[in-house]
């Protein structure tokens, strides 16, 4: 299983919170859905840090079967509109969007 990451690495505006969460839920996330060959898709804001750690207003986490269905998905048509949308959503954001792909294992709470 392969998890593409996009963390938003930076802060919200202030007072522009809700607005930001509400249009994440709003106008994103059903983009984000249609994503072919998306699994799953999560949403993390974020609420704490270590001192001293960077900040990250959100991470958005979308599991695919394979790194071809990763493929698939950055050439569809859907995630070029996310991506303008989002141009729309970084106006209550100050910082930088980066994306990193994982292999995801799972393990059970006793390692299997």
């Amino acid at each position: 299983m392969i998890i593409r990451y996009a963390l938003f690495e930076g802060e919200i505006h202030p007072g522009k919170e809700a607005e930001f969460r509400a249009f994440v839920k709003e106008r994103l996330v059903p983009l984000w859905t249609q994503f072919p060959g998306a699994q799953e898709v999560r949403v993390l804001d974020g609420l704490e840090r270590d001192a001293g750690a960077p900040v990250y207003a959100m991470a958005l986490a979308i599991r695919y079967p394979d790194m071809d269905a990763v493929t698939a998905a950055l050439k569809s048509d859907v995630r070029f509109q996310s991506r303008d949308v989002t141009g729309e959503l970084l106006t209550m954001f100050t910082g930088k969007v980066h994306h990193h792909i994982f292999a995801a294992n799972e393990y059970g709470p006793t390692g299997n």
